[in-house]
C-alpha cells in the first residue's frame, strides 16, 4: 500500500511540475500538467499548450494512443467540460477509456465548476483527490494566477525585491549591482520567464536601465509584456528596454504629452491615484482584461510600497542577502506610507524559507 502511495504521489508530483513548465506562455488558460499511467508505467504525459492548440489532457491522451484504455490520469485541474476554442475534455476522457481520474483542484470557471466531475462520474470514471493536502496547495499554487483571474478579473500579483540583510535595495550612493548572488538572479529570472507580465516604475528604468527579460537558457521573448508605470512620461527613447524584442505597455498619467516611436511600445492613459501616481487598481483591470493572470512586480521602493499600502500584493517575494549596506540615506526596499502601528503591518501567511546560494528567499502571501 505505501508504495501505491508513493507512486501516486510520484505521479501527480509531476504533473505538477509539467504544469508549471507553462506558466508565462498560455495565459488566461491555466497551465495544466497531466499524466497517464496503465499497470504501473507512464504511458502518456502533457501541459496545456498556448491556445488555439490542446489542453494537457488531450495532449497525454493522443501520446498514449490506445494505452490510455483502462488507465489512471493524473492532472492539477477538473477537466472542461466546455466547448470553446477546443472540445470538452471529459468528452476526450471518456472516449479514450480512462478508468480514473486524480485530480487535486476543481475549475471555478461558471462554465465548469464541478461539471466536469459530474460527467466524468456518469460514465463510471472514477474521480479521486491525491492523497496528501500538499499536493493540492501546490497544485494551488501553480494555478493561482488562473484562480484568482476567475474570481477577481485581476491578475495575481507577486512583489518581488532583492535586499541587503538591513533592507536597503543599494548603497547611499545608488549602487545596487550585485546585491545577491548568481543563484538568486537566475532564480529571480525564472519567475520572470513564469510571469504573464513584468512591472517596474519610471525610477528604476532611469536608474538602473534594466531590460527587464527572463535570460535563461532556451527561454527568448518572456515575459510576454513589459509593463512601465511612468505618470509624468519620463521615458527615455534610448532607454535599454526599447532595444529588446517583445511587447511593452508603457503606462502614463491621464493627459500625458510625451510620445516615443518603438517596436513594439503601446502608450495607454489611466487615471491618478490620490496620491498623484497611477492608479494602480485601474492598471491591474486593464492586464486583466487583456489576459495576464500572473504579474510580477520588480521596481522601487516608491512603487513597491504604494503596491502594498493598498493592498494590492497578492504575494511577496523577498530575496535577502547576508549583507550589511547600512547608511540612513540607503534605499530600502519598501517605501510608501507605511503603517503608523505595528500591529497594522502587512502580515504575510503560509511563508516558505529557501536558501539560494548565499541569499535566502522568503516567500508569503497576503491574507485573503
Amino acid at each position: 500500500m505505501a508504495s501505491g502511495v508513493s507512486n501516486q504521489r510520484r505521479y501527480m508530483e509531476r504533473a505538477i511540475e509539467l504544469g508549471r513548465a507553462g506558466l508565462g506562455e498560455v495565459s488566461p488558460r491555466p497551465s495544466v500538467g497531466a499524466v497517464i499511467v496503465r499497470d504501473g508505467e507512464v504511458v502518456g504525459e502533457g501541459r496545456t499548450e498556448p491556445a488555439p492548440e490542446r489542453h494537457a489532457e488531450v495532449v497525454a491522451i493522443q501520446q498514449a494512443g490506445e494505452r490510455a484504455r483502462r488507465a489512471t490520469i493524473y492532472t492539477t485541474l477538473e477537466p472542461c467540460s466546455h466547448t470553446h476554442v477546443t472540445g470538452p475534455c471529459v468528452d476526450a476522457l471518456i472516449a479514450a477509456g480512462i478508468d480514473r481520474v486524480v485530480c487535486p483542484v476543481g475549475d471555478p470557471d461558471p462554465r465548469v465548476d464541478g461539471e466536469g466531475f459530474r460527467k466524468l462520474r456518469e460514465a463510471g470514471i472514477q474521480v479521486a483527490m491525491p492523497l496528501e493536502g500538499d499536493l493540492i496547495e501546490r497544485a494551488m499554487e501553480s494555478l493561482e494566477g488562473f484562480l484568482h483571474h476567475i474570481a477577481t478579473g485581476r491578475p495575481f500579483v507577486t512583489v518581488k525585491f532583492a535586499a541587503s540583510l538591513d533592507g536597503r535595495i543599494a548603497t547611499r550612493t545608488g549602487d545596487s549591482q550585485w546585491i545577491t548572488s548568481e543563484a538568486a538572479r537566475e532564480r529571480a529570472h525564472l519567475m520572470r520567464a513564469q510571469a504573464d507580465a513584468l512591472i517596474t516604475g519610471i525610477g528604476t528604468v532611469l536608474a538602473d536601465d534594466p531590460r527587464l527579460t527572463a535570460r535563461l537558457d532556451g527561454v527568448t521573448g518572456r515575459p510576454r509584456l513589459r509593463v512601465i508605470v511612468d505618470s509624468d512620461g519620463r521615458m527615455p527613447s534610448t532607454a535599454a528596454l526599447l532595444a529588446e524584442p517583445g511587447d511593452i505597455l508603457w503606462v502614463q498619467a491621464e493627459g500625458c504629452k510625451l510620445t516615443l516611436d518603438a517596436p513594439g511600445l503601446e502608450a495607454v492613459q489611466l487615471p491618478r491615484s490620490k496620491s498623484g501616481g497611477i492608479d494602480f487598481k485601474s492598471l491591474l483591470d486593464l492586464l486583466g482584461e487583456r489576459g495576464c493572470i500572473n504579474v510580477m512586480m520588480e521596481a522601487g521602493a516608491a512603487l513597491t510600497g504604494s503596491v502594498i499600502d493598498a493592498g494590492l500584493a497578492d504575494k511577496v517575494a523577498a530575496f535577502i542577502a547576508p549583507i550589511i549596506l547600512g547608511g540612513a540615506d540607503a534605499l530600502t526596499a519598501v517605501g510608501g506610507i507605511g503603517v503608523s502601528e505595528v500591529s497594522s503591518a502587512l502580515k504575510l501567511d503560509r511563508i516558505r524559507v529557501e536558501q539560494i546560494g548565499s541569499d535566502v528567499l522568503i516567500t508569503g502571501y497576503a491574507p485573503q
